[in-house]
């Protein structure tokens, strides 16, 4: 069987000491996706747009911090504390989502406190946004042929040549299109319920339906971990339960609570 060949320069631009990265792109990529999504939610909602700009560099800055410390700690810890100046070395790779989402998460807590803004309010539309740009992520991570699959001898496999030359599933495209449609799950709740009741809601909705799409998608994946895990699971997979089970509590908190103000 002939399977899909991906051999593709991880460098989109190299021009001296100027590397510019398929991977960087698509980080790039998805937080002006979220952006302009937020702007959308702001006009909507007759919000100030002038805050946008802050916002962003608030949500970038979390989320590279978080996702970064996220890897270290629940990934590789043995090696980036033996070696703990690559820790900043964020340019080499190794980011984790959950660590991300912990840091975006805070980094909108900062803003919404700085900015007198509500916090529940602006946490429940970032999650439009903040599911925008991790599909960007995983596409990014497609680029750079990381985040493997296990093997399979399914027609759709992927060799990953720079890797090895074995079929593997496309766990990075099967996140990419997992996120994909937990996003217009969250878009079609916002429009159909009221702005209160989605307010409520939709961080509910998205620590179920992305979580738990990530930890479906894990079973097709290598273990990322350095370290091996103890557990029938993988380490993505247990650090995705918490999220679900949180989510879980969210939205039977929001469907009690559904005509009462906040």
């Amino acid at each position: 069987m002939n399977y899909f060949v991906w051999d593709v320069d991880p460098e989109f631009l190299s021009f001296g000491f100027l590397h510019i990265r398929w991977y960087g792109l698509m980080f790039l990529g998805g937080f002006l996706t979220g952006f302009m999504l937020m702007k959308w939610i702001y006009i909507r909602e007759k919000q100030n747009v002038k805050e946008l700009d802050s916002l962003l560099l608030y949500i970038m800055a979390g989320a590279v911090i978080g996702s970064r410390l996220g890897h270290v700690l629940f990934y590789d810890p043995v090696y980036y504390f033996s070696n703990p100046l690559e820790i900043l070395y964020v340019w080499k790779g190794g980011l984790a989502s959950h660590g991300g989402a912990v840091g975006v998460i805070l980094a909108i807590v900062i803003f919404a406190k700085r900015y007198n803004k509500p916090i529940m309010w602006l946490l429940s539309r970032a999650t439009i946004s903040g599911t925008a740009a991790a599909i960007f992520v995983r596409i990014g991570n497609f680029f750079n042929s990381e985040i493997l699959g296990t093997t399979t001898n399914l027609p759709w496999a992927v060799i990953f040549k720079r890797v090895d030359l074995l079929p593997r599933h496309p766990v990075q495209l099967y996140e990419a299109l997992s996120y994909f449609c937990v996003l217009l799950l969250l878009i079609f709740i916002y429009k159909r319920v009221s702005n209160d009741f989605a307010t409520k809601l939709l961080p509910g909705v998205f620590l179920v339906a992305l979580f738990s799409a990530r930890f479906l998608v894990e079973f097709a994946k290598t273990e990322q971990a350095s370290y091996e895990v103890v557990l029938p699971i993988t380490t993505g997979q247990l650090l995705s339960l918490p999220y679900i089970l949180v989510g879980l509590i969210w939205l039977i908190w929001a469907f009690k609570n559904k005509k009462k103000e906040i």
